[in-house]
């Protein structure tokens, strides 16, 4: 059973054309690139509130080395901006500001890297079947012209027009949602680092500078 329907669709993908090849290498690209962003992105994602609350419970503890340290194991752009203003605890706002926002610039382009490929997919694999369609097509008008037009070849070229065109949707809509997912996640860990770098601000101006305890090491 499984023999025949691998035969099957091996069959609809010779009877699709030379495009069906084009998309069926699209169609690896984009999941290669799906599964890569998603295992990423998941790194990247971290539970920010409560690593701010564990950084705000070692440094009241007067423990700043100790806060680098967890920053530095822990991985995805909100450590790091966390990190960045850590290491600038004694400095102006201004300066502080300065520095998470480098480092929120050096991480976050990181997060969307790829996710163009993927969209140039979805934008892409439509085109490419309704290039396969213009072939079919053009392939039975090719056998109306020489006088040998049969049932067979009429078919051979309408079954290459639809199955590009089929061929083409199919890749198309799933890496469309693909994309929306991606750049879904992407938004909600930027939210991440922008809430983590603003609390982290603040408390080491409000809190962690006023408040009595022994010299910081």
């Amino acid at each position: 059973m499984k023999l025949t329907m691998l035969a099957f669709q091996f069959n609809l993908l010779a009877r699709g054309g030379p495009m069906m090849v084009v998309l069926l290498l699209l169609g690896v690209m984009g999941v290669v690139l799906f599964v890569e962003r998603v295992l990423y992105l998941h790194r990247s994602q971290i539970r920010s509130t409560a690593f701010i609350d564990g950084i705000k419970n070692i440094l009241a503890k007067r423990r700043l080395v100790e806060a680098l340290t967890v920053c530095e194991e822990t991985p995805g752009p909100v450590a790091a901006v966390v990190k960045a203003a850590l290491l600038h605890a004694d400095d102006s706002a201004e300066a502080m500001r300065f520095h998470v926002q480098e480092a929120a610039l050096v991480e976050l382009p990181a997060l969307e890297r790829r996710l163009g490929a993927l969209a140039a997919i979805a934008q892409v694999a439509p085109l490419v079947g309704l290039l396969g369609t213009v072939l079919g097509m053009a392939t039975t008008f090719l056998a109306f012209q020489r006088d040998y037009m049969t049932a067979s070849a009429l078919a051979q070229g309408m079954w290459q027009a639809l199955l590009s065109a089929a061929g083409g949707l199919m890749l198309a809509i799933p890496a469309h949602l693909a994309h929306h997912f991606l750049r879904g996640r992407v938004r909600a860990i930027v939210r991440d680092v922008e809430w983590s770098a603003n609390e982290i601000m603040r408390y080491l101006l409000d809190e962690y500078r006023k408040a009595p305890g022994e010299a910081r090491p």
